[in-house]
């Protein structure tokens, strides 16, 4: 996807807490859970808010590395968890080609697998999500992004370039 195709959808952390507790309470009536495995590092925030909704006291990670920046690369499995996740729910911040929610499916194929946001590549991947964002979309989460000026519109319709 080239950058003048791109689209920005910025996340408050405000935003993300409530979308986290909308999927909380969607996946209420598919419990209990075990426990959760958050996929890290965009799973660790969502995981938090989930496993406090739904008061669930063990949650182990799957590190999953297949971004640098704004680019999606080759995925590498950091760490895995044991099991064929019978029980369990697995929460990430996002679907997008649902190359890392194959390789945990793989790994887990029995769990529950949730996130907050899904795009239409990814999202036959998981069970369950909240939003659904388009496939050239990239979500500026709260934890990727600080305040800064940003150029009015109509400057950006003259040509010039206006950045999230």
């Amino acid at each position: 996807m080239s950058e003048t195709s791109r689209r920005y959808y910025p996340v408050s952390w405000e935003q993300l807490h409530r979308d986290a507790k909308a999927l909380a309470w969607r996946l209420a009536e598919s419990g209990p859970f075990k426990g959760i495995v958050a996929i890290t590092r965009g799973g660790l925030v969502p995981a938090h808010i989930i496993a406090r909704e739904l008061d669930i006291r063990v949650i182990d990670t799957i590190c999953i590395s297949s971004y640098d920046e704004e680019t999606q690369g080759d995925a590498s499995v950091l760490k895995s968890v044991g099991g064929d996740g019978t029980g369990w729910l697995i929460i990430d911040d996002l679907v997008d080609t649902g190359k890392t929610g194959r390789i945990v499916r793989e790994m887990l194929p029995k769990a529950h697998f949730a996130t907050v946001y899904a795009k239409p590549a990814g999202r036959p991947v998981v069970d369950t999500f909240v939003t659904e964002v388009s496939q050239d979309t990239w979500i500026l989460f709260p934890w990727d992004t600080e305040p800064q000026y940003a150029k009015p519109i109509a400057k950006a319709r003259a040509g010039e370039t206006v950045v999230p």
